[in-house]
C-alpha cells in the first residue's frame, strides 16, 4: 500500500542526515527479514535514534511502525504524522490498547519497533529490559530483531546540550540476526539483553572513545554516568515530575 506520508518522511530524513553531515554506518542489514513480521528491538540512549534505526530497514525497502507516547498526540502535526505513519501511540499509564495493536501488527507481517529499556538510558549502558518485546513476539509468533544505534547520543540525549547542525557526527547502526521467542517471557528477555549487549560492545570497540567525553559510558573512560548513578537520576526525575503534578495543599 502506498503511504506518501511515511516516503516524505523518508525523504526529509535523508536530507537532514546530509545537512547535518552525519555519517552512518549500517551492519547486518540482512538480518531485517525482507518480508513478514518481526519485533524490532532498538537501544535507546537519544531523542533522534529512531531516524538511523528507520533508514537501516529502509535499506531493506522495509516500513517500520513506532510505537511513540500518547501525549505526543496533542501536538496537532504529531497527532497528524501518527495516524499517516501508522504509528502505535502509547499510554503508559495504561497500555493494552498499544499492546493489542501492536501484536496486530505484527500478526499482519508488520514490523514494530519497541524499546525494551522504555526511557532513555543516561549511562548510554543498556537498562534493565521491560518485557513488552518478549511478549508481543510470542503473542504473534514473529522473530525479535535486535538493533543498535551508536553515536546518536552525541546529537541529542537527556541532560546533555544538543549538537544540532553540521556536527559530522558519524553514527553506527547494527542488527544482530533474527531470534526466534522461547515460549517462556523471562528467557526471551534475557537471550534478547545478551545478544544486543554483545552487538553494543562489538559496535563501540571500532567506534572513537575519546577519554571523559560526557555521552561515552564510563566503562570505556567516558564521563557518563554509571548505571547506579543513572538510575538514582531517573528516580529523582520521576519524583520531581510526580510532585509537580500533585496539587498544593491549601494552607
Amino acid at each position: 500500500m502506498a503511504e506518501p506520508i511515511y516516503r516524505a518522511c523518508e525523504v526529509l530524513a535523508q536530507f537532514l542526515v546530509r545537512a547535518t553531515g552525519t555519517r552512518i554506518t549500517f551492519m547486518g542489514e540482512q538480518n531485517i527479514p525482507a518480508q513478514g513480521g518481526a519485533v524490532v528491538a532498538i537501544n535507546h540512549t537519544s531523542y533522534v535514534d529512531f531516524l538511523p534505526a528507520g533508514l537501516a530497514i529502509r535499506r531493506r525497502h522495509r516500513r517500520l511502525r513506532f510505537m511513540i507516547k500518547a501525549e505526543m498526540q496533542r501536538v496537532k502535526i504529531v497527532n497528524f504524522l501518527i495516524k499517516q505513519n501508522g504509528a502505535i501511540p502509547v499510554d503508559r499509564s495504561s497500555g493494552a490498547d498499544a499492546y493489542v495493536s501492536a501484536v496486530h501488527a505484527l500478526q499482519e507481517g508488520e514490523l514494530v519497533a519497541v524499546y525494551p529499556e522504555a526511557t532513555i538510558s543516561r549511562s548510554f549502558e543498556l537498562k534493565d529490559f521491560k518485557t513488552g518485546a518478549a511478549r508481543m513476539a510470542i503473542e504473534a509468533g514473529v522473530p525479535i530483531v535486535p538493533l543498535i544505534v551508536w553515536g546518536a547520543q552525541r546529537i541529542w540525549t537527556k541532560g546533555l546540550p544538543r549538537q544540532l547542525g553540521r556536527k559530522k557526527v558519524p553514527v553506527t547502526v547494527a542488527v544482530g540476526p533474527p531470534l526466534q521467542a522461547a515460549p517462556h517471557v523471562a528467557r526471551t528477555n534475557d537471550v534478547l539483553r545478551e545478544s544486543m549487549t554483545v552487538l553494543l560492545e562489538e559496535v563501540q570497540q571500532d567506534y572513537p572513545r575519546p577519554a571523559g567525553e560526557l555521552w561515552l559510558p564510563r566503562r570505556l573512560g567516558g564521563g557518563a554516568p554509571t548505571l547506579d548513578e543513572a538510575a538514582r537520576m531517573d528516580a529523582e526525575e520521576t519524583a520531581a515530575r510526580a510532585a509537580r503534578r500533585t496539587p498544593r495543599q491549601s494552607r
